[in-house]
């Protein structure tokens, strides 16, 4: 009759006698590394022999100071002093604070968000196309007024002048073709 025993039992078993081995043998293990120190006690009636201990020479010679007189000391606790003057302190310069310079004359105008992307010329007059940066299209013609705030003052074949109806500054608008 053959006798089947699954792997794991047989792998819990080794671990288990493993176990029991090291525990059996571990107080053995820590006497035979850490010897118990005998005790001189006579009640027990073992009494060693001591161990021989070297005398050592204290020289006390060398603690005696010959020929190393104190000399003279300068302070002393009951004569008073005054205070020593603090030191002076220099007085330390701020570091230069850097002002940009401020620009001369107006600020500068903003720029204008329309894109002029063609001009043609209708009755002998010029008439430009713009696009607004929302995707908006209109055409304009000289002296016009665009989106409320903006003047048509001058077209060309290749440019456009606009100026700011409240007078803060003018530019000139290339056309793009887009």
């Amino acid at each position: 009759m053959k006798m089947t025993v699954s792997r794991p039992i047989v792998y819990v078993a080794a671990a288990a006698a493993t176990i029991a081995v090291l525990v059996i043998a571990r107080p053995s293990m820590n006497r035979a590394a850490n010897p118990a120190p005998q005790s001189s006690n006579s009640a027990a009636g073992t009494t060693g022999p001591l161990p021989d201990v070297p005398v050592v020479d204290l020289n006390l010679d060398r603690l005696k100071t010959a020929g190393r007189e104190l000399g003279e000391s300068e302070r002393d606790p009951f004569r008073f002093r005054p205070k020593a003057p603090p030191p002076v302190q220099r007085v330390q310069q701020p570091p230069p604070v850097f002002v940009p310079q401020q620009p001369v004359g107006p600020p500068p105008v903003p720029q204008i968000p329309l894109r002029v992307y063609g001009t043609y010329s209708v009755g002998g007059k010029w008439v430009a196309a713009f696009r607004d940066e929302r995707g908006n299209t209109f055409n304009g013609r000289e002296g016009d007024i665009l989106e409320g705030r903006y003047r048509l003052v001058r077209i060309t074949e290749t440019s456009v002048d606009l100026e700011y109806i409240d007078g803060r500054g003018r530019q000139t608008l290339r056309v793009t073709g887009q």
